[in-house]
């Protein structure tokens, strides 16, 4: 099993006090998000790999050598400012921490997420290219991949579509952005790649590929895993996971979010969160049904 932490909220930068209790504990329990009462219980010693997903990895690099497992660190870094992402932290932060954490897993286990990618007035090509450019120059030797995406009308979105204000990507505007940010990543010797989009622009240079391929997670752990049907995508064919957060649970209540959609809801659990908790928001219940998840 490899742990997805996670893509329902950012467990690293908000909860990672709560992760490393479930980690000493040998244990987290995950509500179903469909079903209030089914709870899969996960022992980290079914676990074989974990994946961090994070836009601020510094809460969880005094823990990290605590973790026997292979880890791999998603790392998203995007040059919106807090209009767009109100409560992300300085970027310069976020780029020493994935130095340190370069140091620490690897550099192969290290990958930069530019993602989403929107174009509005603000946000406009230039402005990306050049934000491209100085992320890739920062990181150099420190990172051998960046995956990006581009923006997708999820319920936030369009919620925030006055704040956003973007627009429609043209053919043009693929090619641009896909022959330039292409360039940009081979002069520092990186991959370009996106995942689970109809537009994979292998065509201008990007390589394809996918956020975690079969190939890496076998090396990763000696096993082969399931494709990950849950994705919903076709165009996706990553390895399957399982993941641990919850959704309305991260505060850096970013525009474009699709795991936040009510911002007085995320306060809400936030509030009810319990480092010593096995739930990562609340705690198990008298109707709760507890399975062990295995695979």
């Amino acid at each position: 099993m490899i742990l997805n932490v996670s893509g329902r909220t950012d467990i690293v930068a908000f909860y990672s006090k709560w992760f490393i209790n479930r980690y000493r504990e040998g244990y987290v329990d995950v509500r179903n998000p469909f079903n209030y009462n089914m709870v899969s219980r996960i022992k980290f010693s079914s676990v074989d790999a974990i994946l961090f997903c994070t836009k601020n990895p510094n809460p969880i690099i005094e823990y990290i050598t605590e973790i026997d497992k292979p880890i791999i660190f998603h790392v998203t870094i995007t040059p919106y400012k807090n209009d767009i992402e109100p409560n992300v932290c300085d970027k310069r932060l976020v780029i020493e921490g994935v130095k340190k954490i370069s140091g620490i897993v690897g550099c192969d286990n290290v990958c930069i997420r530019y993602d989403p990618i929107f174009l509005s007035d603000k946000y406009d090509l230039e402005y990306h290219k050049r934000a491209f450019s100085r992320l890739c120059f920062l990181l150099k030797g420190y990172v051998k991949k960046i995956i990006v995406s581009f923006l997708d009308i999820y319920k936030n979105v369009k919620k925030n579509r006055d704040v956003l204000k973007y627009r429609e990507f043209t053919d043009s505007d693929y090619k641009e952005l896909g022959l330039s940010f292409s360039e940009i990543a081979k002069k520092y010797g990186m991959t370009v790649q996106t995942c689970c989009e109809d537009n994979n622009l292998v065509e201008y240079g990007f390589i394809k590929g996918e956020c975690l391929s079969h190939s890496d997670a076998y090396k990763l752990t000696g096993k082969a895993f399931k494709t990950w049907k849950a994705r919903g995508s076709s165009n996706c064919q990553c390895v399957s996971m399982v993941d641990i957060g919850v959704y309305n649970s991260c505060k850096h209540f970013c525009k474009y979010c699709y795991a936040n959609y009510d911002e007085d809801l995320v306060k809400k659990n936030y509030l009810e969160h319990d480092s010593e908790s096995s739930l990562l928001i609340g705690h198990l219940e008298s109707g709760d049904i507890i399975r062990e998840r295995i695979k």
